[in-house]
């Protein structure tokens, strides 16, 4: 199986390759168009700010080649925000793959006096609408590091609340997201890099 890595402007690329050999995969990690199109599987991660990597993304015609995969694409983090409709991070358009939207967390001391930004740490997965993930998945702890989150929709694969409840994962056709880290997640994200590894489509 080959398993690219998209590489462009944003952080945790890195950690994602070990992931994944860790797993025993050994991907690619690149920007040629020509193997990201032939990969089995694509990955798209990333840790950065929205407008300067849509930018990138523009200036390299990746935004035009992420859309048009027609193999299983998983986006992370970053990658799942760049995936949506809109981000209010500096007001921009984004791949527009997903029609959720991405706010900005706002702290609500009356409902959770402990809430900080971003939302940094473990937190429950749950409502899990997707072939990402199976049933010993519903209501796990995964790792989160993030300042904006995606609203709920008809994409929704998975929920989680800081205390607003949002998009955790999202999946359209064969573009899947996780706004957590699997990477980070212990056995949990392990088994669900391995699901997205051997979907079907």
């Amino acid at each position: 199986m080959k398993v690219a890595i998209i590489k462009y402007n944003a952080g945790n690329i890195q950690s994602v390759d070990y992931a994944l050999k860790r797993l025993g995969v050994e991907a690619s990690v690149t920007a040629d168009q020509e193997e990201i199109r032939a990969a089995d599987r694509v990955i798209f991660p990333g840790v950065g700010e929205a407008s300067t990597t849509m930018a990138y993304l523009r200036e390299h015609h990746l935004d035009k080649l992420i859309v048009d995969l027609k193999q299983p694409v998983l986006g992370i983090c970053l990658g799942l925000q760049l995936m949506c409709r809109h981000s209010e991070e500096n007001n921009v358009k984004c791949l527009g793959i997903f029609e959720e939207t991405v706010k900005k967390f706002v702290l609500q001391p009356d409902i959770l006096p402990s809430m900080k930004i971003p939302h940094m740490g473990w937190n429950t997965i749950t409502n899990l609408k997707s072939d990402l993930f199976d049933s010993s998945i519903e209501g796990q702890h995964c790792y989160f590091v993030h300042s904006f989150y995606a609203t709920t929709g008809e994409d929704t694969a998975a929920l989680c609340s800081y205390p607003t409840p949002f998009s955790a994962a999202l999946q359209k056709n064969n573009f899947y997201a996780v706004q957590f880290h699997p990477e980070k997640s212990g056995i949990v994200g392990a088994k669900i890099l391995e699901n997205f590894l051997r979907l079907k489509i």
